[in-house]
């Protein structure tokens, strides 16, 4: 494509006047014409350069208190007017329109004020009106005219006209449509989810703007993308790029250690987005050494997280393993310089900042949104089931089973002993097929099971799991309950000396 067309005139109306300053003096400088209203104009006029107020093209002023200043006619037709077109040539020169070449529109900054918490009213009065129409306009008719909608456009459109004199192609005009559709979406969409905060309509309504090609997918042959602020959660201090799995690790990784938020030093070591290590102690060291022997063989190629900052002493440790990605509230600067001994290790420090509290995956041709499981057990909640009551260690083994329960693939059975997991079963057909995976896991790693606890992320349909557990020395279990069943498990408990509890929540994952 070519149909060249040299910019002769440019209408500009923008919120954010940063990075504006170069692009109009490089208009001014090719003989541009400039028109413009409010602020801009100010702007403009102030920097010496003439411009025509807008004003003048519609012979009206600026009403509303601001709230219709370019919704005219006179400067509608000169954006849309089609110029190999006979009859709209003859209209523009009939009601004296001046065409316009370029719109350069930044728009009000709606998604800031609401992320502000100002009141409703000045979050309606954020709302573009004259801009995103300006916008639409212009993309529509990129055949004639070249939109900039952004700020963040600003640098490539004034890289485009110094390099080109001025004299843009069907490509750049295109290119930069595309851009404005993106950015009135993107708003729109930003409006809706705000008056739609209550889901009173059942529409999903996503856009993200923050994209990222990555190496590949779940596999080579996968393409991949990552769509999302990544900064905005993390500051990546060292490594290569994060892969697709990785990112699926990390996530895992974040939302299991948010459960930990706060409490005593906690390290979790995660492989296919399951905890295979995990261990709260006194020091992150000693939590670290003891979550690394739950399974030193899946640790290789983890994702290590902690709830505390990594010193010099855990990331020696750290060190001697080869891990994909350690994430830390913070590290360090001796722990830094040790870990970035791997030139590819990523190191990313977790900013305190809130998770998002939806869950949306693809679901055959359309999509699945669930509220994020927000609940978490805890002693409190918890009602003995059984005779015999839990003691206090075992109940605070039982919560700190039952929370990397939570995050573990279904069917899952957790084993837990003094505050370290022992073993899982995940994501078994059968919840008995969970439970042995994870005895002869533990055995094989030499854990002790007697006085263990374990953890089921359902109900037992049949008493045959608590029977299992008990041969294996596992002393107090914590389930949802609600099995029409449930008084199996418990007169297999109560005949047993084993404690059982129920926490009335299911925690499947798939």
């Amino acid at each position: 494509m070519s149909n060249n067309k040299t910019i002769k005139s440019a209408l500009i109306s923008v919120f954010s006047k940063e990075g504006l300053e170069p692009i109009v003096r490089e208009l001014n400088a090719q003989g541009v014409t400039i028109y413009s209203t409010g602020g801009t104009e100010k702007f403009i006029n102030e920097l010496g350069i003439n411009v025509v107020p807008v004003e003048d093209i519609t012979s009206y002023p600026s009403i509303l208190g601001g709230r219709v200043k370019t919704l005219h006619p006179k400067v509608f037709g000169g954006i849309l007017n089609r110029q190999n077109h006979d009859g709209d040539v003859a209209e523009l020169e009939e009601y004296n329109i001046p065409q316009i070449d370029v719109v350069i529109v930044d728009l009000y900054p709606f998604e800031k004020t609401v992320a502000s918490g100002a009141s409703n009213q000045d979050i309606i009065e954020k709302i573009d009106i004259g801009g995103i129409s300006l916008i639409r306009a212009a993309a529509k008719n990129y055949a004639d005219v070249i939109c900039v909608s952004s700020v963040n456009d600003y640098n490539e459109f004034l890289e485009l006209i110094t390099l080109k004199k001025g004299e843009l192609n069907d490509d750049d005009r295109q290119r930069f449509a595309a851009k404005a559709f993106n950015t009135s979406s993107h708003y729109d969409t930003s409006i809706f989810n705000y008056f739609n905060k209550d889901q009173d309509i059942s529409a999903l309504k996503i856009s993200e703007t923050n994209g990222k090609v990555l190496r590949y997918g779940e596999n080579p042959h996968q393409k991949g993308f990552f769509f999302g602020n990544f900064d905005e959660l993390f500051t990546k201090i060292h490594g290569k790029e994060l892969s697709y799995n990785n990112l699926l690790d990390v996530d895992a990784a974040v939302n299991l250690m948010h459960e930990f938020k706060g409490e005593a030093p906690t390290f979790a070591i995660l492989k296919h987005n399951n905890a295979c290590g995990f261990a709260q102690r006194e020091t992150l060291y000693k939590a670290y050494i003891d979550a690394l022997s739950g399974d030193p063989v899946s640790a290789f190629g983890g994702v290590l997280i902690s709830n505390s900052e990594i010193d010099k002493t855990t990331a020696e440790e750290i060190h001697k393993l080869f891990c994909e990605v350690v994430i830390a509230p913070s590290f360090s600067n001796d722990a830094i310089e040790i870990l970035k001994g791997k030139k590819n290790r990523i190191l990313l420090v977790l900013k305190d900042i809130e998770l998002p509290q939806t869950n949306v995956r693809t679901c055959l041709n359309g999509v699945l949104v669930q509220d994020r499981n927000t609940v978490s057990d805890t002693i409190e909640g918890v009602k003995n089931a059984t005779t015999k009551s839990p003691t206090n260690e075992e109940l605070e083994d039982l919560i700190f089973a039952s929370k990397i329960c939570k995050h573990t693939k279904s069917n899952t059975i957790v084993l837990v002993k003094n505050k370290q997991l022992s073993a899982s079963g995940t994501g078994q057909t059968s919840r008995v097929d969970a439970l042995n995976q994870a005895i002869h896991k533990a055995r094989s790693f030499n854990f002790d099971l007697k006085g263990a606890v374990m953890a089921s992320d359902a109900f037992f349909p049949f008493p045959d799991c608590v029977e299992i557990a008990d041969q294996a020395g596992i002393t107090a279990v914590i389930q949802p309950g609600g099995s029409i069943k449930d008084q199996l498990s418990i007169d297999y408990c109560n005949d047993n000396n084993i404690s059982m509890v129920f926490t009335g929540t299911r925690h499947f994952k798939h």
